[in-house]
């Protein structure tokens, strides 16, 4: 089976599901290699902590490493939450700890998550979508401290219409600049299939977007289930196969010290 590497465990604020249930769940599954990567968003304010305890989840992440390494391989990673301000502090602290795997993402545009329903709020939802777009684009264009960009167009997951009236062209001056450079800085592009277990009917990005990726010229794409929960490790993980095959992909990437390495579909 295809390697998750987008994992959450109850080192994010947002699980409560010990790392070692997600381990057993991708033994399970038949998987030789995962990649745990819990949030750290610095700098917000939420209905949770997002703030990840580094040293502690280092030390734990390791333990387990070696505690299953005759069973599967296992990637210590972080998702970290991208915001211009803090472009300093991130540089920093991904030189200060070892990570194998960095996933960037947008969680807060203008201090809200698009989660919350205040986001929508007295605008409409293209225009919500948009200002979340433009600001995506304008930290990838910014900043240098992640591997993959994670699920692209997060925000239709939570929009008051969800994706039933979005278009990615709609939005193509920003998307398109997004992917650009992040194939131009050597980054790679996050299918997360987690939009299948919100409803969507496709993953995050949707495949317009996973086929102008690689049109471009794109050939990074990691896999990810964003399973905060054992029973969506690995969700809709042959789907995800076969609209990235459909797209124009014959691999996908994995990491190893920062490192990419190429699994064939």
């Amino acid at each position: 089976m295809l390697c998750d590497f987008h994992i959450h465990t109850s080192f994010s604020g947002d699980s409560d599901t010990p790392p070692e249930k997600q381990i057993e769940q991708a033994i399970c599954l038949g998987m030789e290699r995962i990649c745990i990567t819990d949030h750290h968003d610095y700098d917000v304010t939420s209905f949770c902590n997002f703030e990840l305890d580094i040293p502690a989840y280092l030390a734990a992440m390791k333990t387990l490493k070696e505690q299953y390494q005759d069973k599967i391989q296992i990637e210590i990673g972080i998702e970290l939450g991208l915001q211009r301000h803090i472009n300093d502090y991130l540089e920093t602290l991904t030189k200060q700890f070892h990570f194998d795997y960095i996933i960037g993402s947008s969680h807060f545009i203008d201090g809200l998550d698009p989660y919350e329903p205040a986001f929508y709020e007295n605008r409409p939802e293209t225009e919500a979508y948009r200002r979340f777009f433009q600001i995506s684009m304008e930290r990838i264009q910014a900043m240098d401290c992640f591997d993959s960009y994670g699920h692209l167009d997060y925000v239709v997951r939570y929009g008051p219409t969800k994706n039933s009236m979005y278009r990615p062209s709609d939005y193509e001056e920003y998307i398109d600049a997004i992917l650009k450079t992040l194939i131009q800085r050597g980054k790679a592009l996050e299918c997360n299939t987690g939009g299948f277990r919100y409803g969507l009917g496709h993953p995050n990005p949707c495949e317009d977007i996973l086929r102008r990726y690689r049109q471009l010229g794109g050939e990074l794409i990691t896999i990810g289930s964003d399973a905060h929960t054992p029973d969506y490790l690995g969700y809709e993980f042959n789907l995800a196969a076969k609209l990235l095959k459909e797209c124009g992909f014959r691999f996908y990437t994995v990491y190893h010290n920062r490192q990419p390495e190429f699994l064939p579909l």
